[in-house]
């Protein structure tokens, strides 16, 4: 993998470097892949565009301890192809993109550093725009606003529209009711037991969804203090040290993605899985394990889809009544993209892809 060096002009920031497409190994070719750090603040992020066919890249900034900077190049890889399909099936006119910093959140996260990211970000000059994700929240975004133009999903009193993970969470649970009608002829969740994992920003306003349906919910984190919040909040939800492996009608990943293995799709008892979390599926052939077993996936990047159309809507001035009803639109394409894969005999991954890749190849 060679790494050609260059100093960005525009920024007082080091050491920035770019990959071009042909030089790192990988399934599916990015435009770009641009490593930044900046030893006065600690800063070591990578940027990742995927494809800008439909319009700039978007995607949100993930700030998380990864084991080294091969894990991270690993995932801002795979997060920022699944963010180019995202934006297709969502009808959105933004391409694929993503973002990693390298360090734990709680402990190496400060203003000087998110600035200093952000004069980066500007250095793309809108090639990428940049949101919140795992590690990073509307705060965040509010300072790296400071020194970029290319940011959304700020709060309100800074011009944004604020967390994205109410809607990111409206458009899993309209998946997980078109799931739900798939399997069992309704699209309520009344009277089915949810195993929501991981209860962050999503997990915790997915929770709010499930208990207004009816739906009875058991809960898993790593984090003590989102389970404590959510048993403070929620008393009726169950909480567990894991829930994949629970009796549970509906399986909801809201952590981190590659729960869905080899083994636990052995040991799951949820007939219909439809979560937040990106890349669920550790390598494709789960999906073949899944479908063997009678399961009804609902490919992630369709159902998490919500945050994304709400900050394209952001760019855009729409209102947010006109956002929420494109999101809840997700049902709809569920439904069809569950309606194509039975009907071509295709898994639901496939027939995804294919609604994707047909809006692509359409504007190319």
């Amino acid at each position: 993998m060679t790494l050609t060096a260059e100093r960005h002009a525009t920024a007082p920031l080091q050491n920035a470097g770019v990959f071009e497409r042909t030089d790192f190994p990988t399934d599916t070719a990015h435009e770009q892949v641009t490593f930044f750090q900046d030893p006065a603040t600690g800063l070591k992020a990578i940027v990742a565009i995927h494809d800008t066919t439909l319009g700039p890249a978007l995607g949100g900034t993930r700030f998380y301890p990864y084991s080294d900077e091969a894990a991270a190049l690993k995932d801002v890889l795979r997060l920022s192809r699944g963010m180019t399909y995202k934006s297709a099936i969502a009808g959105v006119d933004l391409g694929g993109g993503k973002a990693v910093i390298i360090g734990d959140p709680a402990t190496g996260k400060s203003e000087a550093l998110l600035e200093a990211y952000a004069r980066f970000v500007q250095t793309l000059g809108g090639r990428y725009i940049t949101a919140g994700d795992v590690g990073t929240n509307s705060d965040d975004l509010d300072v790296m606003g400071r020194a970029t133009d290319y940011v959304v999903g700020r709060n309100t009193a800074a011009g944004g529209s604020g967390d994205s993970a109410p809607m990111t969470a409206l458009g899993v649970f309209q998946g997980m009711r078109a799931g739900a009608q798939e399997k069992w002829g309704t699209p309520s969740l009344a009277g089915r037991v949810v195993g929501v994992e991981g209860v962050g920003k999503v997990g915790y306003q997915l929770i709010k969804l499930l208990l207004a349906d009816g739906a009875s919910v058991v809960a898993t984190d790593v984090n003590a203090a989102a389970l404590d919040r959510v048993a403070t909040d929620f008393p009726d939800v169950k909480i567990a040290s894991s829930v994949i492996d629970q009796e549970l009608d509906v399986y909801a990943p809201c952590a981190m993605g590659a729960t869905l293995t080899d083994e636990s799709v052995a040991a799951i008892t949820a007939q219909v899985i439809c979560g937040a979390a990106n890349n669920q599926l550790a390598h494709p052939i789960v999906e073949h394990d899944l479908s063997d077993r009678g399961i009804t996936w609902v490919p992630d990047y369709v159902a998490n889809g919500g945050g994304l159309i709400q900050v394209a809507g952001e760019r855009l001035g729409t209102s947010a009544d006109d956002v929420r009803a494109q999101v809840e639109k997700i049902f709809a394409t569920v439904v069809q993209i569950l309606d194509v894969a039975k009907r071509d005999g295709i898994l639901a991954g496939a027939a995804a892809d294919a609604v994707a890749e047909a809006r692509i190849a359409a504007a190319k």
